[in-house]
């Protein structure tokens, strides 16, 4: 990202938070669902949403600014972005994970990041995943909203993946098993062993029911750190896992990991990192840092020291590429054999 050099891009960072509460606003009201059906004046918006008049304008307005949608001749309408990600039913739509997982959890939670850094949490401030989901209401409400944010990256990575030869795969940290089902359902013949937290678990076992999958994946109800994890494994994934546990379970779980996999198995790693020079990208560094918040402990990863552990650990050919877009990485290695 080219460095600031104007005042205005200062004060675009200082008032993200208005945009942020801006988009949330909208799909609380579901203003983006409303404008699927077609391009509408502030009023008639309005007596959608169940909104005043002016105030969806004041709405409309900022929205238009972000770039979130059109307005011609006083006509409201979605942009391209809104209309394939943030309306109701669409392929891609995470709309949920923004509104209720963003918005309502992660959002109050960067409260906690100055203390975090500072590692002078308050002894009620959540302090881990294992805090976080200890309560069955916050687990269920993170785990349902993970869970519509997960399916478009699980299906992308079936695109970019070989995974016909594979049998057996262990989802460590799985959570509801949204990437375990898009891969049950990309390769007919292959099986998913799920661990993590007995909160997340339930939510999770409603979802492989509801997709007919009770057959092929299963459940383990343990902290993932613990290791308790069923061997002989062709595949083990990693997704939006290691940035959230401390940096010193990394070379651990990747240990685990390369002792869970039969000779020749594969361990994919899919997470919020960093390039190697640490130059970004911006929104991959700031989901990094917004894990600091409520996990201090947890280290911010980049792409070529995760290429080292895995070498370190054992693995062969380790590879570390862009995954989603200025989001995410993928990583990729082989246990010798």
């Amino acid at each position: 990202m080219a460095l600031a050099t104007e005042a205005h891009e200062i004060s675009d960072i200082a008032f993200g938070f208005m945009g942020s509460k801006a988009l949330f606003a909208a799909l609380e009201f579901g203003l983006f669902d409303h404008l699927a059906e077609g391009a509408l004046t502030a009023d008639a918006l309005g007596a959608k949403a169940g909104l005043h008049a002016e105030r969806c304008r004041t709405l409309l307005t900022a929205l238009a600014g972000l770039g979130l949608v059109s307005v011609e001749d006083g006509r409201f309408a979605n942009s391209p972005a809104a209309a394939a990600f943030l309306v109701t039913g669409q392929k891609y739509d995470f709309s949920d994970y923004l509104q209720l997982q963003v918005g309502r959890q992660m959002y109050k939670l960067m409260d906690q990041l100055v203390p975090a850094l500072k590692d002078e949490l308050p002894e009620e401030a959540t302090g881990s995943y294992a805090d976080w989901f200890s309560d069955p209401a916050e687990a269920r409400l993170y785990s349902d909203s993970q869970h519509a944010g997960s399916l478009g990256p699980a299906r992308a990575l079936t695109r970019r993946l070989d995974l016909s030869g594979a049998r057996r795969m262990l989802d460590v940290g799985g959570g509801t098993g949204a990437f375990s089902i898009t891969f049950c359902q990309a390769f007919p013949e292959l099986t998913a062993t799920i661990v993590d937290f007995p909160n997340v678990v339930a939510v999770g076992r409603e979802k492989v029911a509801e997709a007919g999958l009770a057959d092929r994946i299963a459940y383990v109800e343990a902290d993932a750190t613990g290791f308790d994890w069923p061997g002989e494994q062709d595949v083990v994934l990693m997704s939006y896992l290691l940035s959230g546990v401390p940096a010193e379970m990394h070379a651990p779980m990747f240990k685990a990991a390369f002792d869970a996999l039969s000779p020749g198995g594969r361990i994919l790693v899919h997470d919020f990192i960093v390039a190697g020079d640490r130059s970004g990208p911006h929104l991959t560094a700031l989901w990094q840092l917004q894990h600091t918040a409520f996990t201090p402990h947890a280290a911010s990863l980049d792409a070529d020291t995760l290429a080292t552990a895995l070498t370190e650990t054992g693995f062969e050919a380790a590879e570390v590429a862009p995954m989603i877009p200025e989001m995410t990485m993928l990583g990729e290695a082989r246990k010798p054999g």
